[in-house]
């Protein structure tokens, strides 16, 4: 029965609280801090864990801590961590890992050299279309992955320290770009390296250092493609899509907003109704369970589940890692205005890999290129000469 410290009683480790609480019954939250003594006494009463503090060495250090759960924001992730590799407890931390791909890395080295059980909190990794989708391309259901698309979007964070350029590291690109780029990666496969990065961002509407709004792409070494999309300045909730194509097939995922559940409301209530809406009353487009549709559910249990096995959970730190040197790449081509390379002085996977021959053969003659059935029911099929390079039609 694992005994769990959680560091932050805010948003993000309420939703962990929750995910905690209520599935899996031998989790117990034992230990809970907070900057500020009001959230901690109040996340204490809430989820009635019996030791709270605004010290967090305290939180972590106590003899009730078997697990420490970061859910700080990210100019305090290395500092967390340190004092789980220093008291030697087990740390699942939030994502994004760093606010760089040096912080990350450090952080990565210093658990393994501890020899402590560590988790990246990559919830988008864990939700209920994600695990689906994902284990169908692994079987192979469409063929080889080309490209892999990842969108969220809404109107902004919750806390005052997102908006802070030094405290948080980046803006919307490393706050939600670190979901879309583990998306994408998992998709194309985490064992092929993320190669380059074009990265287009601009402050378009909030009075921020940060930027709000952004798009990139991802060159993999095997010849596929990621792209994200990540935005502050999204009207109308929060939009989280997914798409994957590849030569066999195309899968599109929308976890959030279009989801079959729609209510309307003169907004005479005033109750919670769902993340990151911006109003409480017209159209409203609920979730069933918040925390299980964003993957907080099936990704502690992997955690919990992998510690007690003393396995390696989906997503690790070197995972995080990963995202955040491909940020950095991002960030960079933003303001170069061209394809940069993601430094990765630690590689853990294939090298040389080739992108795969495009030339599929029909005949002993020919490439083929397409195969068609027509309106009048006509087979057409398109074929390239081997010899003289020309296209023709049968």
């Amino acid at each position: 029965m694992p005994k769990i410290c959680i560091l932050g009683g805010g948003f993000i480790g309420r939703f962990y609280a929750e995910s905690l609480t209520g599935k899996r019954t031998t989790d117990r939250l034992t230990v809970v801090y907070s900057r500020r003594k009001s959230s901690a006494e109040r996340f204490a009463a809430d989820y009635q864990v019996p030791h709270h503090f605004t010290d967090m060495e305290e939180a972590v250090s106590h003899p009730e801590t078997e697990i420490v759960v970061i859910g700080l924001p990210n100019f305090q992730h290395e500092e967390a961590v340190n004092l789980c590799v220093k008291h030697k407890k087990a740390v699942l931390c939030t994502k994004p890992l760093g606010r760089n791909a040096d912080e990350a890395l450090r952080m990565l080295r210093a658990v393994e050299e501890a020899g402590i059980f560590a988790g990246y909190l990559e919830d988008l990794c864990y939700t209920p279309k994600f695990l689906k989708s994902l284990k169908s391309v692994k079987n192979g259901a469409i063929g080889r992955v080309l490209w892999a698309k990842s969108r969220e979007t809404h109107p902004g964070p919750h806390s005052e320290w997102f908006w802070d350029m030094d405290l948080a590291g980046g803006g919307a690109v490393l706050d939600m770009g670190c979901h879309c780029i583990e998306i994408s990666r998992s998709f194309i496969g985490k064992d092929i390296r993320p190669v380059e990065v074009m990265c287009w961002a601009d402050t378009q509407v909030k009075p921020i250092e940060a930027e709000d709004h952004a798009i990139g792409l991802v060159k993999y070494e095997n010849g596929a493609i990621g792209q994200f999309e990540v935005s502050w300045t999204f009207r109308g909730g929060m939009d989280l899509r997914d798409e994957v194509m590849g030569t066999e097939g195309t899968i599109w995922i929308n976890s959030w907003l279009r989801t079959g559940f729609e209510m309307f409301t003169s907004g005479a209530g005033d109750g919670y109704v769902v993340e990151k809406a911006e109003s409480a009353s017209g159209w409203q487009f609920p979730v069933g369970d918040e925390a299980h549709e964003l993957g907080y559910t099936n990704m502690f249990v992997d955690m919990l589940d992998s510690w007690g096995k003393g396995e390696l959970p989906q997503e690790t730190f070197y995972d995080g890692y990963v995202v955040n040197a491909v940020i950095d790449a991002a960030y960079k081509s933003s303001k170069t205005k061209q394809w940069e390379m993601v430094e990765l002085p630690l590689w853990r996977g294939q090298t040389g890999v080739q992108k795969p021959s495009v030339y599929k053969e029909y005949d002993a003659d020919h490439w083929l290129i397409k195969e068609e059935r027509l309106p009048n029911g006509d087979q057409v099929i398109i074929l390239k000469e081997k010899k003289s390079g020309k296209i023709v039609q049968r």
